[in-house]
């Protein structure tokens, strides 16, 4: 192998490695159903519901990259969707249930940031405590009870964002994809990303050289609480519905997508690409395992793997290097 070449597989080696896992599963899926994997049907299904997943894994990407976790997003979801549903059925207005949502989503991270940050709580710890809280506020808020999004499917704000654009395409698969590039720039090309990755590659360092390692991890919580909330909208929209247990599906689906994608679960290296990938992998086997036949419950056997082999693989990587 030539060196440039060696050189360069060696740097993209994760992002190499996932998008060669996703073209073995194409192969596999299309040979073993071909009338669900040959076909456009089940791509535009793709487009409408991994952009939901790869966002939240985003988000996520940006946490464990700098070494926190966050276990709140999926409760995160449902009161910020509970924020949009109520204020939208109240005013009538998706904008002002747009920024109810932001704000309630922020606001949620900035409580986690404050826990983690300012207090000295352990990230995991700090965020299924509100986990707990937020689904608890959701659903004692609402009765239990789900909200009618009446009208919404007329409304400009959700062909902007949920539309089918010619008819097929999905609108919301854009703004994941915009979304994902402007999030690659800031881990890349931005003091912010610079400054999570020295964090989680060396948080004493970090501190000693001056990086704002507390606005830095605040913020990280607070792009968390955002993106959940935008996925929240985006959701309600899509559904015209709001469910006390949105979000609930979500936390293996976002981890196991952070992780084969090629973010150490150590801290210190991310991939924006990896990441969206592993979000298409995981969407595909999804739909794979129900497509050749297995009961759904495989699935979670599969992302259970998934996990497991992705955080041995990265553990294994490193013990290597130091020894």
């Amino acid at each position: 192998m030539q060196p440039t070449l060696l050189v360069f597989v060696r740097r993209y080696a994760p992002q190499i490695g996932v998008t060669s896992l996703l073209a073995i599963l194409l192969a596999i899926f299309m040979a073993a159903s071909p009338q669900t994997f040959l076909g456009p049907r089940i791509y535009f299904s793709f487009l409408s519901t991994i952009p939901f997943t790869a966002l939240l894994a985003i988000g996520l990407t940006f946490c464990v990259a700098s070494g926190e976790l966050d276990l709140s997003f999926p409760s995160v979801m449902a009161v910020s969707g509970l924020a949009f549903s109520a204020v939208f059925n109240a005013s009538g207005s998706p904008t002002l249930g747009i920024a109810a949502a932001l704000a309630t989503g922020v606001g949620a991270g900035f409580l986690n940031g404050l826990l983690v940050v300012t207090i000295g709580v352990p990230s995991i710890i700090a965020t299924i405590g509100t986990q707990f809280f937020w689904r608890g506020a959701a659903i004692v808020m609402a009765d239990g009870l789900a909200l009618n999004l009446a009208g919404i499917r007329e409304t400009i704000t959700h062909d902007v964002l949920v539309g089918r654009l010619l008819g097929h395409f999905p609108a919301q698969s854009l703004w994941c994809l915009g979304l994902a590039v402007a999030f690659w720039f800031v881990l890349n090309r931005h003091v912010f990303g610079d400054a999570l990755l020295f964090l989680g590659d060396n948080y004493k360092a970090a501190r000693m050289m001056g990086v704002g390692v507390d606005k830095a991890r605040f913020g990280l919580f607070m792009l968390m609480g955002g993106l959940s909330a935008f996925v929240s909208v985006l959701i309600c929209l899509e559904m015209a519905n709001w469910w006390p247990t949105q979000g609930e599906g979500y936390l293996l689906l976002v981890f196991a997508s952070v992780f084969i994608g090629g973010t150490s679960v150590f801290g210190g290296k991310a991939t924006i690409y990896g990441t969206v990938v592993g979000s298409i992998i995981i969407g595909i086997i999804e739909a794979g395992v129900v497509a050749a036949g297995l009961a759904g419950f495989w699935t979670r056997l599969v992302y259970g793997l998934i996990i497991i082999i992705s955080v041995s693989v990265h553990a294994l990587v490193l013990k290597t290097k130091r020894e």
